[in-house]
């Protein structure tokens, strides 16, 4: 077992310990738990994504009973469905679904991933030259978080099943987000537009997740075309965000509160993915063992971590913030290993 494999048990034995709640069945959001607790549907998509992280690396544990506990908890938590206002809500508990499917071939996640996948379709609109739309009740808002997840998820449906309609959704999807939303100079990813009904895009807004999934949408149009204009394409993006968002020593800054706390979590999910696609990425792969050993140091010994990944936190922590340590040390680990 390699360092960052054991800093992920007791990581994600804190995840389970600390925020599962047995008499709910289900992840609560903050560890102390607060006495009125909102429902925030797509952190549990990412705790499923991290559980998944945990089987892949060590089959014969828990991890996989886990998973089916906090996957039952949220398809009831959220009303016996997994449909919901938020369009990218779902497209991360679609990735998700998908990721459980190719891992352990239950037909139910390919049936409700595929299902949620119709429902995320009516997201596109002539609003802002095309695009998905944010949510049910704001039309017209367009941004990367609801985009660029879109267009991972056609792109992968396309390379599992062969359904070409799934291949021309990515690529309007993602040609969209690349065409309106990328500065074309840097590659840097702006968040969205048209968000108080402007058409203003909201370029002061920056952040590790749009960066994240657009590195992730190009990477998996190169699966597909073979084309090296897109891995390049995604190699930019990754390295456009070390500059803007990593601190002089190359940690990666706290970028705030509430969901705020999962962004750095979601870059690192898909850096880990074009690391090991290209070639000559020795520079993002240290980015990651980094961001790991940072990680590592900061963990309280109950295996929690905080937002600020330069030192230990006291006080709360929510469920957002511990989600994106456990994935950057899953990452770590995966990546040492196949090294």
């Amino acid at each position: 077992m390699n360092i960052y494999e054991s800093a992920c048990e007791k990581a994600q034995e804190g995840l389970w310990n600390c925020f599962f709640d047995e008499k709910t069945g289900v992840m609560v959001n903050h560890m102390p738990v607060r006495e009125e607790e909102n429902w925030i549907y797509w952190w549990h998509a990412h705790a499923l994504d991290a559980l998944l992280d945990g089987y892949l690396r060590k089959p014969e544990g828990e991890y996989l009973e886990r998973f089916r506990k906090e996957y039952a908890g949220t398809y009831r938590e959220n009303g016996n469905t997994l449909l919901h206002n938020w369009y990218d809500d779902m497209e991360w508990m679609t990735l998700a679904l998908l990721r459980a499917w190719d891992a352990t071939k239950d037909e139910e996640y390919k049936k409700q991933a595929l299902f949620v996948w119709e429902d995320i379709k009516t997201a596109w609109n002539d609003a802002c030259g095309g695009g998905m739309a944010w949510k049910k009740d704001q039309l017209d808002y367009k941004n990367t978080p609801a985009n660029a997840p879109a267009a991972i998820i056609a792109f992968r449906l396309y390379q599992r099943f062969g359904k070409k309609e799934d291949l021309e959704w990515g690529e309007k999807i993602f040609t969209w987000n690349r065409d309106q939303l990328m500065d074309p100079e840097t590659c840097f990813v702006w968040d969205g537009m048209n968000r108080e009904g402007d058409g203003k895009i909201d370029k002061e807004w920056k952040f590790t997740y749009c960066q994240g999934v657009m590195l992730g949408a190009a990477l998996e149009y190169y699966r597909i075309t073979g084309e090296k204009e897109q891995l390049e394409l995604a190699e930019k993006i990754a390295r456009r965000a070390v500059v803007e968002l990593a601190g002089e020593d190359g940690i990666f800054n706290y970028e705030g509160k509430d969901d705020c706390g999962l962004f750095r979590g979601i870059y690192f999910r898909y850096l880990y993915e074009l690391v090991t696609a290209a070639d000559d990425c020795d520079d993002l792969k240290k980015i990651i063992l980094k961001n790991a050993d940072a990680v590592s140091k900061a963990m309280r010994e109950d295996g929690l971590v905080g937002g600020d990944w330069r030192s230990v936190s006291a006080g709360e922590i929510d469920l957002a913030q511990h989600l994106s340590g456990v994935m950057v040390l899953e990452m770590a680990a995966k990546l040492v290993k196949e090294d």
